[in-house]
C-alpha cells in the first residue's frame, strides 16, 4: 500500500483496472493506433478510480453519491471503448476478457453501492 491510506476492495479493483488501461494504451500507442480513441479510453478508464478515491474523501453524502455515480458512468463508457477496440481487431478476445472480468466486478460493486444509497434514502 502506497502512502499508508486506508483502501478497500473497490479502490483496489479500480486501481488494477486503471493499471491495465494504462498498459493497454501504451501498447496501442506503440502500435500506431488511433490517437483520439486512445485518449478517450485512457481518460475514462482512469477516471473510474479517481472518482472512487474522491468519493472516499467527500465531505457530504450528495458529493459521495455524485462521485460514485460518475465512476459508474465512466466504467460503462470504458466498456464501450473496449468493445469497440475488440470489434475493430485492435484488442484480442483474451485481453478483452481480462478487462471484462474486472468490469463485471467493478460494475457489481458500484451498482450495489448506488442501489443501497437509493434504498436508504427512500
Amino acid at each position: 500500500m502506497i502512502g499508508g491510506e486506508k483502501r478497500n476492495n473497490l479502490y483496489d479493483k479500480a486501481l488494477e483496472f486503471a493499471k491495465y488501461i494504462v498498459i493497454l494504451t501504451r501498447n496501442l500507442e506503440s502500435d500506431g493506433k488511433e490517437k483520439e480513441l486512445i485518449k478517450q479510453i485512457l481518460r475514462s478508464g482512469t477516471a473510474i478510480g479517481a472518482n472512487v478515491a474522491e468519493a472516499q474523501g467527500s465531505v457530504s453524502e450528495p458529493d459521495y453519491i455524485s462521485k460514485m455515480h460518475i465512476a459508474y458512468k465512466e466504467l460503462i463508457e470504458t466498456h464501450y471503448w473496449l468493445e469497440l477496440l475488440t470489434v475493430t481487431g485492435d484488442l484480442n478476445i483474451k485481453e478483452f476478457d481480462k478487462f471484462e472480468n474486472l468490469y463485471s466486478e467493478l460494475s457489481k460493486i458500484l451498482y450495489t453501492i448506488l442501489k443501497n444509497i437509493r434504498s436508504k434514502r427512500s
